[in-house]
């Protein structure tokens, strides 16, 4: 995935900075990319968790009987009087 940067400023107490700075060391890369990753994860969630969260809400009411028929049961929906009253406006 291709990101476009945008540059911002943070200031940070010498006891953030030194966490930071001693967990960016041990991963091998720069203390940006330690924050991006972490605000990412913080603010964006997984990937992954997202990904198998959407899956797990797919077909979820499909063992109700009123959506055997999909069509049928829009049909349904769509019998009301509502758009008599909203033209009638």
């Amino acid at each position: 995935m291709i990101y476009i940067m945008r540059r911002t400023q943070l200031y940070l107490d010498d006891d953030l900075w030194n966490v930071l700075h001693a967990q960016a060391r041990t991963q091998a890369i720069s203390i940006s990319e330690l924050v991006r990753r972490a605000v990412r994860e913080r603010y964006l969630g997984r990937l992954e968790e997202r990904k198998q969260a959407m899956l797990a809400a797919v077909g979820i009411r499909g063992d109700r009987p009123e959506f055997a028929n999909t069509d049928a049961y829009v049909r349904t929906l769509r019998q009301g009087k509502r758009l008599d009253r909203l033209s009638a406006r």
